[in-house]
């Protein structure tokens, strides 16, 4: 089945109307859509990471994410985002604390108990790998970052199901049903990784602004029930993935001002993270 094809049997079986431009990224397509008149987002996922996610979408059922409205093969039609605040804004106009309780209420919903076996998820320590590779390769702050993740996934504490990316543009406001998640990479591991993201957004000027992330860490471990210094072990070992990652699609340009965050951070654990 080729790529219009495949988009117009769901429009079909699912009685959706176009409401807007076609959002094409490397892991999946995005269609705004109307049925019954109501606002819905069809997705459709060309990678698998994409698809653990949609299955992971189907599992939250609503509570602390996108609801789902149907579901099928490669493709979920997701209750579409119709209020206007955004976090990112939140957080560049003097409402940072705010934006991230926010974040850490929305993450709770996800990680809540549901008394349901798990849908199939990636380990989180699978993720790591490019890490490994990084430091390895490049050396520097990549070594510690390593190192940290390497302690963090031997010993996990309150293992969840994970989004595995959350940041400001990944809570949207959804009017009446509040801050809800959308694009999870369906991942299992610790849920203190999960807030990690945070810390390098909403953009590198705010992610790196003398005392925010020491500000922020201790927003987010009281908002979120977590242990400081092991949130900032969990920053050291993100940002060094996350800069592993930008070398590997070639956005060179990002990593520096990405090891910046874990520098941070580790400077912030002090002898503490030693």
């Amino acid at each position: 089945m080729n790529e219009n094809a495949e988009w117009r049997t769901y429009f079909n079986l699912w009685r959706l109307i176009p409401d807007g431009a076609a959002i094409v990224t490397h892991s999946s397509r995005l269609f705004p859509v109307r049925r019954d008149g109501e606002p819905a987002m069809l997705k459709i996922a060309v990678i698998p990471e994409e698809k653990w996610g949609a299955e992971l979408m189907v599992w939250w059922n609503g509570i602390g994410a996108a609801r789902v409205l149907e579901h099928k093969d490669d493709a979920i039609l997701l209750e579409r985002a119709t209020g206007n605040h955004s976090l990112a804004e939140m957080a560049r106009n003097g409402q940072d604390d705010e934006a991230s309780r926010i974040i850490c209420k929305a993450v709770a919903g996800l990680h809540a108990q549901r008394g349901i076996g798990l849908p199939r998820l990636i380990p989180l320590s699978e993720r790591f790998r490019s890490l490994e590779s990084a430091a390895h390769r490049e050396g520097g702050i990549f070594v510690r970052s390593a190192a940290t993740a390497r302690v963090l996934l031997s010993e996990p504490q309150d293992v969840v199901a994970l989004h595995g990316d959350v940041h400001h543009g990944n809570i949207l406001d959804f009017a009446e049903r509040g801050w809800l998640a959308i694009d999870p990479k369906g991942l299992v591991g610790e849920r203190g990784f999960d807030y990690a993201n945070l810390f390098c957004n909403p953009d590198h000027a705010i992610a790196a602004a003398t005392g925010r992330l020491s500000r922020q860490v201790g927003v987010v471990a009281e908002a979120a029930q977590l242990d400081r210094w092991r949130m900032l072990r969990w920053i050291v070992a993100w940002a060094g993935l996350s800069a592993a990652w930008l070398i590997e699609d070639g956005e060179n340009e990002h990593v520096a001002p990405t090891l910046q965050i874990a520098e941070i951070a580790a400077a912030e654990l002090g002898d503490a993270g030693s």
